[in-house]
């Protein structure tokens, strides 16, 4: 895949996307990648920069596009007439002032919900978008990692999803501009079916840290990535991952200490809650 080269540095240093606050206010201060210690890295703004707005909202995307990551992570879900949403949970109560399932609310009732006041009274009104809103405005300005949520709660969530990107002509050969991944790996081993020319990933919790070499050659005949919680990455698993013939993008990186351990494991990629600790150039063809 072709990557974004990058340099990871700490808040303090991106003062022009995040004012000069807050690498104190998160205690970076002073915290610098050495240049000789650069290499290629891909960022990932988890359910957007969601370290500076309310997560899953086109304002956390926005803010993620704005901060130069080369994807947005989403979570996409069904309602109960068979829409695609983006929200992470799989009730409404944490992250909107509605209560109940996902699957139990109609769109019309979800957008209804205000998504943004619990985070800040600057993002009232923020609401839950739409799969097709996100597509719609961020295809073609960012790279988009589409997790699909607890897929086997939605029938036929799989389908919905291909056909929303392949009705955009987003299922193209080498579209490294959109990857789908989950926790349930058999959705996946479905989506990959439906859309074969679409990068896949397994995401991982912690019970895979004894993963074998043999399950990773598994994953690897339908997965070009292996997703894990940073928790259990260390050097044995990245690199086996690699040898496996896959990319390794680490969740969820909160602090500029936690991307620099990643960093230096040699991971392909960070998802992260905060985009400028990871500073994106663009590889330059040669």
């Amino acid at each position: 895949m072709k990557r974004m080269m990058t340099i990871l540095t700490a808040s303090l240093a991106m003062t022009s996307f995040t004012g000069s606050g807050l690498a104190a206010e998160h205690g970076e201060a002073g915290m610098m990648i050495p240049k000789q210690e650069q290499q290629e890295m891909v960022n990932i703004a988890h359910r957007g920069a969601s370290g500076h707005a309310p997560e899953n909202t086109m304002g956390a995307f926005q803010k993620g596009f704005e901060m130069k990551a080369d994807y947005i992570e989403i979570d996409v879900q069904m309602t109960k007439d068979g829409e695609l949403v983006v929200i992470h949970d799989t009730t409404v109560d944490r992250t909107t002032n509605g209560t109940g399932k996902v699957g139990d609310l109609t769109l019309e009732e979800i957008r209804q919900l205000d998504a943004g006041s619990w985070f800040s009274e600057a993002f009232t009104g923020e609401s839950v978008p739409t799969f097709e809103e996100v597509l719609a405005e961020f295809h073609g300005k960012v790279g988009i990692l589409v997790e699909l949520k607890a897929p086997e709660l939605y029938t036929g969530v799989e389908e919905k999803v291909a056909d929303a990107l392949i009705d955009r002509n987003m299922n193209t050969p080498n579209n490294n501009k959109i990857i789908i991944q989950s926790f349930n790996h058999e959705s996946m081993k479905k989506s990959k079916e439906l859309l074969p020319n679409l990068s896949h990933g397994v995401l991982i919790g912690g019970s895979w840290a004894d993963v074998t070499e043999e399950q990773l050659a598994q994953f690897a005949t339908y997965a070009d990535y292996f997703n894990p919680t940073m928790k259990i990455v260390t050097d044995e698993l990245v690199s086996n991952v690699h040898e496996a013939g896959m990319d390794i993008y680490p969740y969820t990186s909160r602090s500029s200490e936690q991307a620099l351990r990643l960093f230096d494991l040699n991971v392909d990629g960070i998802i992260t809650d905060y985009p400028e600790h990871i500073y994106t150039h663009p590889v330059k063809n040669s």
